[in-house]
């Protein structure tokens, strides 16, 4: 098994986040410094990150948080800030599938599987996420809609057609297939709405439902193969049986 695909079935990071600490030189195997994410190894070699040791773990597992403001979603913040991965205790090492902002609330999983949060988060699968925004200005006119359904240009380039409907005066729904950074917030400032509130409701086919702010859930084996799917990826009937009580 390459190193970096390694580091993601060990739960340490996303296969693309790993790849990036083998070339910071923060992993050896044995006494050697590796630099090189494609090198071989297996569970027989003594592989470590900083100087500790690292194994994989025998179930994967995946948790539905609904985030709080406040909170960063890291696995560490070097601030002192509270984050999203003390918002469970799962006995195993978690981090975050992509990131919200501090001040943005709603659905982000956590997850050990490295593979399962590399692929969903890859830009070719295109995996929708739903938005609910308060926006400044109230009534939002359809020619500002229609510009975000058709995408809106900011200074990293154009988005891509965005989903969208006014709930109610001032307040809209969107669903996006890109993960650009504050790209709601962006999108809505370039039609004239800064954004005054934003929380995330789904994310693929998971829909952050009644699991209270600051809890989590774990997923059941279904909703993680419904994952897979949306990922382009394997079945895995490995997945833990899901508990029936909020964290």
């Amino acid at each position: 098994m390459r190193l970096a695909k390694f580091l993601a079935h060990a739960g340490v990071a996303s296969r693309r986040a790993a790849e990036g600490i083998i070339r910071e030189g923060r992993v050896t195997v044995g006494r050697e410094i590796v630099l090189d994410p494609a090198r071989d190894v297996d569970e027989r070699d003594d592989v470590k990150v900083d100087g500790a040791a690292v194994a994989l773990e025998a179930e994967q597992v995946v948790y539905l948080v609904n985030k709080p403001a406040g909170v960063v979603s890291t696995a560490k913040d070097t601030h002192g800030r509270p984050v999203v991965t003390e918002l469970v205790d799962a006995g195993v090492r978690l981090y975050p599938v992509g990131r919200l902002d501090a001040d943005t609330t709603g659905l982000i999983l956590l997850t050990n599987d490295g593979e399962l949060a590399n692929q969903l988060m890859h830009p070719r699968y295109e995996v929708p996420r739903k938005y609910v925004a308060k926006v400044h200005g109230g009534f939002v006119k359809n020619r500002a809609l229609e510009r975000l359904r058709e995408g809106v240009q900011l200074e990293d380039g154009k988005t891509a057609p965005a989903q969208v409907r006014q709930v109610r005066p001032g307040v809209l729904e969107l669903t996006i297939h890109e993960g650009r950074k504050r790209q709601v917030k962006r999108m809505c400032e370039a039609v004239g709405h800064r954004v005054i509130s934003l929380r995330r409701v789904a994310f693929g086919p998971l829909e952050l439902g009644r699991v209270p702010e600051g809890k989590a859930r774990l997923l059941t084996a279904r909703e993680v193969r419904s994952l897979r799917s949306t990922g382009m990826m394997r079945p895995d009937a490995s997945v833990r049986a899901p508990r029936r009580h909020h964290r």
